[in-house]
């Protein structure tokens, strides 16, 4: 007998964000949806991972619940096996000690460039401005695998990003190493509201790897600027699990200030 399920989009992006990391790995932990994503992998599938926080903290174990607007206070810092400060923690990606990043983005391009400086033709008079790169950039340069979660919105995904806040495969091919990137690093999956894509080994266009279970590729490319590559076999993507709703509602942000979304309901 079929039942219902029901999560939001939010929900969605950090359950399958969190089921993409390994364990005994390091990931740099960025502001608001990062931290759960670190919050869920650690308590739930990577209880070994070392969290790195930009402004110091290295290898804490994650306390629940989520308090709002928190970087560094003692949610995040209980047992750190370091205390050390910016320069440090940019360093060790510099280093090549930060396995996975994690970034938002407003705008993406088919190289995986993304946006999160501003939207419109000119820097100085922009249609609409965003916070920036803040540490975005380091880790997209210098982390060996970085994952980008978004909201599947068509606009979103661009021919061209009107800013490169934090580069992906620049102009695609060997583009990005021959600007002076270290090799094999870059852009690794793009998490999205519908849909997970990943990149062609040899062009390094957007690859569309999975989709949302009752969802068809149709319904994801449809409106994009560009037409990503696409896997022979698109997984279907599972909705969170019990334990993992529960886990996001009851013990991580049961003030529902992050995992708050558009709700999708779907038959399993």
């Amino acid at each position: 007998m079929k039942k219902t399920v029901e999560f939001t989009d939010t929900e969605f992006m950090i359950v399958h964000a969190a089921r993409l990391l390994e364990d005994k790995k390091t990931f740099f932990v960025g502001f608001g949806l990062p931290q759960i994503v670190a919050i869920l992998a650690q308590k739930l599938y990577t209880p070994n991972i070392v969290q790195v926080f930009e402004f110091g903290a290295i290898g804490p174990r994650a306390v629940t619940p989520f308090v709002r607007g928190t970087m560094g206070g003692p949610q995040n810092t209980y047992r750190s096996i370091q205390w050390a400060n910016m320069n440090t923690a940019f360093s060790y990606s510099a280093a090549g000690y930060i396995d996975y990043g994690m970034l938002g983005a407003a705008q993406i391009d088919k190289y995986g460039n993304i946006n999160s400086t501003m939207i419109g033709e000119t820097f100085d008079a922009p249609v609409r401005r965003f916070p920036g790169s803040g540490g975005g950039n380091q880790v997209a340069s210098y982390c060996w695998e970085t994952i980008i979660v978004m909201k599947h919105e068509p606009r979103r995904f661009v021919e061209k990003v009107d800013f490169i806040t934090s580069p992906g495969f620049l102009q695609g091919d060997r583009s990005r190493e021959e600007s002076g990137l270290p090799s094999k690093t870059g852009p690794w999956r793009v998490v999205t509201s519908k849909a997970l894509f990943g990149f062609d080994e040899e062009s390094r266009i957007l690859k569309l790897l999975g989709v949302q279970r009752g969802l068809g590729v149709d319904d994801v490319i449809e409106g994009m600027e560009f037409k990503p590559a696409i896997a022979d076999d698109i997984e279907e993507l599972s909705p969170p699990s019990a334990e993992e709703i529960d886990l996001l509602r009851n013990d991580t942000d049961p003030s529902n200030i992050i995992i708050a979304g558009e709700t999708v309901r779907i038959e399993v």
